[in-house]
């Protein structure tokens, strides 16, 4: 029998092919179903192929995420211990896939050295037990310690102090991921068990890690208290614990400890290079961190209205006037800024010089090449915007703000099929957002795929629930929660959510936009839609009306005469304003 067996869908036949025959190179045996004999039933082949191999490499795909063969074959790996994961596209892997490592390939051309193929090929010798392992980078010893950084609890007995403890827990992850023998599980499969108390050791099976790291942050005035313990993920064996209590200012020198006690306890090696990327961070002021820390919040946390983008315009401007080189920041602000021009019409807005100013200062940092992507597809220059979201991918495919700007450049052009990896993804990397999947919602109704948006509605309607237990008041929450319950049959409370939503937020406008969107695909009433449509587009911004000129929700009313007076008056009440702009 083969030691390594390759699952994949058949778009991506040739890539599967290119994987095996290097994985042969480094002397390992491979399966795939291009060898099936003639004479026997494929099924039971397959199974003995699948369940005798020591290594199941699982080539994830747009179309095998849809794929009930190759979820199968994924789940007996996962069950036996044997998944090794890659993905081609940015599809993110299904339940409970997601939440195990999965090596990125996107583009690969074959390159040994390529950080993804290590990552596989090292995964693959170690379950094998094969030759080949110093080809694939590290040693096979190395590679075969993982660890999970599950989000620290916040015991500050406030709760909003959550981002300060969830910050901690990022940097921790982002220090261990720098240590090259150190496999590091990703910060939204981490941050799936949050406010949860799992078993550590399930935990450890899930995710197929070795080490697990827990702790706590106690955050009051100018004092920090930290725990932190390290756990063997198949005994749940406690290898190493401390406690810290420092001065809030010594918040970086103590995340450097951390990470470095990690590494001791693990007895791996530091080499020089890593551990000056540990300790290089972004800024020096804890006040400018802490600042942006809660800039980040304000941003991320669900509520899309221009109240909290504002108090994130305030924090982060706050932070680089601390520390004028802190280029996150600039590059948040620039984010923030950019959302109240094009998405809210504040056109007095300069959402380019805190943007310019970041990949001034940090030309390597993803969110800054993402967020001026984003200021260049709203304005329609969509080349640049594409250049700029593939630099930004390839310097960090993990990025939140690079992955949901591929898929709104993607679905502006009007590429629907194509955006919905990238939303997905976004969807998995930020568990507080609700934009996302209400996105996959539209996508997949878009293209007829009705368990697919159910899917999507089911998570929608999950997180917009989380989210309105903690702020009843958030309009947003309710706008994109009340169309998922349209999806999932529940018209009446759909309904509800809208009223409620009207009467907390009546002057949304993007929120009217999304029940128009609701009340014409989801529920029929095309005159409800174009009722709240009137005073959207006598506001529309020139992004906003290129958006809905794509927008397949819009398809509902698109052809009814009303709806064309309406994007009429707006493209002549627009253009006048640009000729007022321009004669100026």
């Amino acid at each position: 029998m083969s030691d390594v067996f390759i699952s994949y869908a058949r778009s991506t036949e040739t890539q599967a092919r290119q994987i095996g025959e290097a994985l042969r190179a480094l002397g390992h045996s491979v399966w795939r179903d291009d060898e099936l004999p003639a004479h026997q039933d494929y099924s039971k082949v397959i199974e003995e192929r699948l369940r005798s191999a020591k290594a199941v490499v699982v080539v994830w795909s747009a179309e095998a995420v849809k794929s009930q063969w190759v979820c199968a074959e994924a789940d007996v790996a996962r069950e036996a211990g044997t998944l090794v994961q890659l993905n081609l596209d940015a599809a993110t892997p299904p339940l409970p896939f997601n939440r195990i490592q999965c090596a990125d390939l996107r583009g690969w051309s074959g390159d040994l050295d390529a950080p993804g193929w290590r990552k596989v090929a090292a995964s693959v010798a170690e379950l094998v037990g094969a030759k080949g392992g110093d080809r694939a980078g590290a040693p096979a010893q190395a590679r075969k310690l993982s660890i999970c950084v599950l989000p620290f609890a916040n015991m500050s007995g406030d709760a909003e102090q959550e981002y300060f403890s969830d910050g901690i827990s990022e940097d921790i992850i982002t220090d261990l991921s720098k240590v090259s023998a150190l496999s590091v599980t990703a910060r939204n499969s981490a941050f799936a068990y949050k406010g949860k108390s799992p078993d550590l050791r399930q935990v450890a099976r899930e995710l197929n890690v070795s080490h697990l790291l827990e702790g706590s942050v106690r955050k009051a005035g100018s004092r920090v208290r930290i725990t932190a313990q390290l756990i063997d993920g198949a005994a749940g064996d406690h290898l190493w614990a401390e406690r810290y209590d420092r001065d809030l200012t010594d918040i970086f020198a103590l995340q450097d400890e951390i990470s470095e006690a990690i590494v001791a306890a693990l007895k791996l090696k530091l080499l020089p290079e890593e551990k000056k990327a540990i300790e290089r961070r972004g800024t020096d002021s804890v006040e400018a961190y802490d600042l942006y820390l809660m800039a980040n919040q304000y941003r991320w946390n669900g509520n899309f209205s221009a109240p909290h983008i504002e108090a994130t315009i305030r924090l982060a401007r706050r932070a680089v006037e601390i520390d004028p080189a802190y280029a996150r920041s600039w590059a948040l602000m620039g984010s923030a800024q950019a959302t109240l021009r094009f998405r809210f019409g504040r056109q007095e807005v300069d959402s380019w010089t805190a943007v310019d100013k970041a990949l001034a200062l940090d030309p390597d940092l993803a969110e800054a090449h993402a967020a001026k992507a984003g200021n260049l597809r709203h304005e329609g220059r969509y080349d640049e915007a594409s250049e700029e979201i593939e630099i930004a991918l390839r310097l960090d495919p993990e990025c939140y703000e690079a992955n949901a700007a591929a898929a709104a450049l993607c679905f502006s052009q009007g590429r629907i099929a194509d955006a919905i990896p990238f939303w997905e993804k976004a969807t998995a990397l930020m568990e507080t957002v609700v934009d996302c999947p209400a996105m996959l919602i539209t996508c997949h109704t878009a293209l007829g795929d009705t368990e697919g948006a159910r899917r999507a509605a089911r998570t929608t309607v999950a997180r917009a629930e989380a989210i309105l237990a903690q702020d009843r008041s958030n309009g947003m929450a309710m706008g994109y929660g009340s169309g998922a319950l349209a999806v999932l049959g529940e018209a009446d409370r759909c309904r509800d959510w809208m009223r409620r939503a009207l009467l907390i937020d009546p002057d949304n406008q993007n929120m009217r936009y999304n029940f128009a969107c609701d009340l014409g695909t989801h529920l029929k009433d095309v005159d409800g839609a174009l009722a709240l449509l009137g005073p959207y587009f006598g506001q529309v911004t020139p992004s906003e009306l290129a958006w809905a000129k794509v927008d397949p929700d819009m398809d509902a009313v698109r052809d009814d005469p009303r709806f064309q007076a309406m994007v009429a008056a707006a493209e002549t009440r627009l253009a006048k304003s640009e000729a007022a702009a321009q004669a100026k």
